[in-house]
């Protein structure tokens, strides 16, 4: 619980951030990180609340033992505060640069919205424990003879392939990119986390004998039966990168394109690959516009003003946020209330209660601008509001609709359940899907969420996967 007093004491300190002018010009992280004197002292903020809701269901998806470590750090025991932060969280490095973090808005002291710095002392810790040697593989001590295969190398097919392999069976990554992470090395910009971080999370993989399949898309490159043959039990962690239509005229115009293709290419030009069989797209010289109002076209922004565009408009459907939520009515969950990320404080001007109606071209097919319209209280265009936006690229960025289907869902076809959302079907119980032996865990399953959630999902179907191949398993839920 850190000092009794602590929270009485001592004031909220976050992270602070490169100044927008200086970070606009590069794609590397640009957080200035809390002396560690300064993070002991947050983490001695940590109250005793009596029923500490950060670290239940509603603020931490994989349970993180909060006040725990907190009053570890704020003793000095950094060592043991990351043993405690690994005990339930395989890569913390990630959550605590991209997670929301709703344990900070579950924190009891957020009720005075001077929450504990929860995210930031997470990240202190997870980069301690690399910088002091302490984070090193831990193989199986004895091996269960059984193999698992896992589609996949994003959060929840990595978080499970540690959790299995440290259990002792022998791991199989089937990965369709040159690398493994998934969206969060594909999707999500440098700037918010740089790619080495997944890097020595592989090799410490692969030194408790994960083994990674790279450039094999199972469904195309191998067949689902083939996999099966191969492995005792298969878990599904493929992802859910279909997109959702915005059923948009014009999305067809030379200029108009989804935020994921945009996004990839430019992550694969900072980690020097190559940008793949899509045309070049650049925001260099542009006006551009962002279709939707989540991280993923938060993410397009960012990119957009560091690729030196001249202006980025964001459009949002939906009607601004109160700037303050009602915390009897939403605390100890997650509200809605009007949050500005680092990407739209360098510069974006942001449209509410507007609808998005076509895509405007010229003769030559290329994008020339944007025709919208306010809404009303049901989200229905309102007669006479319609405007045009110029716009040189617009990206729409609405989320997404499933996993891809022309893979081995094609493949299995009848075999494999899907939801009414065309997600893969299974319980989070036992996460088994309708073919026997296969499991599916991460968005391929839960449809399209954080990647703390990932992680979750990924360490429990391993729990599942190892009582499916042993009748019992010491892996944690």
């Amino acid at each position: 619980m850190g000092k009794v007093t602590g929270f009485l004491e001592i004031d909220r300190q976050e992270q602070k951030y490169q100044p927008a002018a200086d970070r606009i010009r590069h794609f590397r992280e640009f957080t200035v990180p809390l002396p560690t004197q300064e993070v002991e002292r947050q983490a001695a903020r940590c109250m005793d609340c009596g029923i500490p809701f950060c670290h239940g269901p509603t603020g931490c998806p994989v349970n993180n033992q909060i006040p725990d470590w907190n009053d570890l750090v704020f003793s000095g025991d950094w060592e043991e505060a990351a043993r405690n932060l690994h005990s339930t969280n395989n890569f913390p490095e990630f959550t605590g640069r991209i997670c929301p973090a709703p344990c900070e808005e579950a924190c009891t002291l957020n009720l005075e919205d001077i929450p504990v710095s929860i995210k930031t002392v997470e990240q202190a810790i997870a980069d301690r424990a690399f910088k002091s040697g302490w984070i090193k593989p831990e193989p199986a001590a004895h091996k269960t003879g059984k193999t698992v295969a896992i589609i996949g190398a994003g959060p929840a097919g990595m978080a499970a392939a540690q959790q299995l392999a440290r259990a002792g069976h022998t791991v199989h990554v089937y990965e369709r990119e040159p690398k493994a992470g998934g969206l969060l090395r594909y999707g999500i910009p440098d700037f918010k986390m740089e790619k080495h971080y997944i890097d020595r999370r592989v090799e410490q993989m692969e030194g408790e004998g994960v083994t990674f399949h790279y450039g094999c898309e199972v469904g195309k490159d191998m067949t689902m039966q083939e996999l099966r043959e191969r492995h005792d039990a298969t878990l599904i962690c493929a992802g859910a990168e279909r997109p959702r239509d915005p059923n948009l005229p014009g999305m067809d115009l030379k200029g108009a394109m989804y935020a994921m293709p945009y996004l990839v290419q430019q992550n694969r030009r900072v980690g020097g690959e190559p940008a793949g069989r899509e045309e070049p797209v650049w925001a260099g010289g542009k006006h551009v516009v962002v279709v939707g109002g989540g991280d993923t076209a938060s993410d397009c922004v960012g990119t957009a003003f560091r690729q030196g565009a001249l202006s980025v408009t964001q459009m949002d459907i939906r009607p601004m946020p109160p700037a303050k939520e009602d915390k009897m009515a939403f605390w100890p969950y997650w509200p809605t209330k009007f949050r500005t990320s680092t990407s739209q404080a360098e510069g974006a001007e942001r449209e509410f209660s507007a609808a998005t109606l076509e895509v405007v071209g010229n003769e030559d097919g290329e994008v020339v601008g944007v025709k919208c319209a306010r809404v009303d209280e049901a989200r229905k265009p309102l007669a006479g509001t319609e405007f045009i936006l110029k716009a040189d690229l617009v990206l729409a960025a609405i989320g997404f609709s499933g996993p891809e289907m022309n893979t081995y869902i094609k493949e299995a076809g009848d075999d494999l359940e899907l939801d009414a959302r065309t997600n893969v079907k299974a319980d989070t119980d036992s996460y088994a899907t309708s073919m026997e032996g296969v499991f599916a865990a991460g968005d391929v399953r839960k449809g399209q969420s954080l990647v703390v959630w990932a992680i979750r999902e990924g360490r429990q179907a391993a729990r599942s996967i190892d009582e499916y191949l042993t009748g019992s398993s010491n892996l944690p839920r």
